[in-house]
């Protein structure tokens, strides 16, 4: 196991509930919802009429013409990593181009440009399909843009693992700085789905909630009512560094990143294991590696998604790896505010724990009028003052393909 210490320097994030980390986290403490009903066109007919779309539009952040040519992925990508590279203080010659990564992940990718342009195909033929089409809908635009933006060359990484390719972004940023292929990596994930195709896709696959009622309260993780996800849409990025290079240079730290952990449950290609074996692999993984014992843990901020049969599972998870110390935990969902950014949630949710420790307070769960009597945690409400003194907090993400991942923080 590597002895190099890795520690967070820099957040940004633009989410469903604010434009940058400050506002993005005030927003949670309060327990307010970004969630609102869809008014354009397209959604008059869907059996699904809500979203969590960004509180600011990427437009007003990027040059226009810039803009143009990312797909929304990429735009909320690149200001969130845009406020987590100011935030670092690397800036110009902070960090060695060749000693500087970036992980940027997204679950699904370009989809706006690749429908709009397919669209175009139809209506308009061959001719008038955007030249930038490809570097728009590729996979890996957004972390490809990013490393263009800070001057990356070192690896340039996208990990894809639907709905928790956001964390696994980070944990490979962390494999990478450990092995010494890196000083500082730039990482974490985004999502920009919020289209007819993907709505209509997760809709028929019974995964989004059909509450019709208001749509602040739609989401509600481990709530008895609880039938499907809100789908959100934002990015959320860390710097990560080598403690040696931040201290070096003086650096403002917000956390040290202590273990991670990526397995599968080989189960199904949609449904979690509903033992919770694998995501529990996972954080025993990332537990072990961060050579921390159970009752070290104060807080998780939790997949949970709002889905019948994840919410139970992660329920199963926690206990299985945390034993008698589970109930001890404080465990949040801040899906319930933000809904699911898919390849997305991750980050933000890391960004989120990252700030929990930091001023040692949970944001609530809202939304949770009547808990699953199956679900025995510690799921605040309001938000939550955490113990002081040395603090450790987990980070979980679960995706389509059995996919699981852990990462455990701690305060420094």
């Amino acid at each position: 196991m590597s002895s190099t210490r890795v520690v967070v320097t820099g957040l940004g994030t633009t989410s469903p509930v604010g434009g940058d980390v400050v506002s993005t986290w005030e927003a949670m403490l309060k327990g307010e919802s970004g969630v609102r009903r869809l008014e354009e066109d397209w959604g008059d007919d869907f059996p699904v009429k809500i979203a969590a779309t960004a509180k600011v539009d990427p437009s007003q952040v990027l040059d226009r013409v810039k803009a143009r040519r990312l797909d929304r992925s990429s735009q909320l990508a690149m200001v969130a990593a845009m406020e987590a590279w100011a935030d670092s203080g690397l800036g110009e010659g902070g960090v060695e181009p060749e000693r500087l990564g970036v992980a940027m992940a997204s679950g699904i990718g370009g989809v706006h440009t690749l429908l709009a342009n397919y669209d175009t195909l139809r209506d308009k033929g061959f001719r008038r399909v955007s030249p930038l089409a490809v570097p728009m809908l590729m996979p890996n635009a957004p972390a490809a843009n990013v490393g263009l933006y800070v001057g990356a060359r070192a690896a340039v990484n996208t990990p894809v693992s639907a709905c928790a390719s956001g964390n696994e972004g980070i944990a490979l940023g962390f494999d990478q700085l450990r092995l010494g292929r890196a000083d500082v990596v730039v990482c974490g994930g985004t999502e920009a789905a919020i289209h007819p195709l993907p709505m209509s896709a997760f809709a028929q696959m019974m995964a989004l909630s059909k509450n019709s009622g208001d749509p602040a309260t739609v989401s509600r993780p481990w709530d008895v009512a609880r039938d499907g996800f809100v789908l959100g849409e934002g990015s959320g990025v860390l710097v990560l560094e080598t403690l040696e290079h931040a201290t070096a240079r003086g650096a403002t730290i917000y956390a040290e990143v202590l273990g991670a952990a990526i397995t599968n449950d080989g189960h199904d290609i949609a449904q979690p294991d509903p033992s919770g074996q694998g995501g529990a692999r996972a954080m025993a993984g990332a537990i072990k590696e961060a050579d921390i014992a159970p009752s070290d843990v104060i807080h998780i901020n939790a997949h949970a998604t709002s889905t019948p049969q994840g919410d139970i599972a992660e329920g199963l998870m926690i206990h299985s790896v945390l034993g008698d110390s589970a109930t001890d935990v404080v465990v949040t969902s801040t899906k319930s505010m933000t809904g699911h950014l898919l390849g997305g949630a991750g980050a933000l949710e890391a960004v989120a724990t990252v700030m929990a420790l930091r001023e040692r307070v949970s944001p609530p769960t809202i939304n949770l009028d009547d808990k699953d009597p199956q679900v025995d945690l510690d799921v605040p409400t309001e938000r939550r003052d955490l113990r002081g003194g040395d603090a450790v907090a987990i980070n979980n993400s679960f995706g389509f393909g059995g996919a699981n991942v852990a990462v455990v923080f701690g305060s420094i």
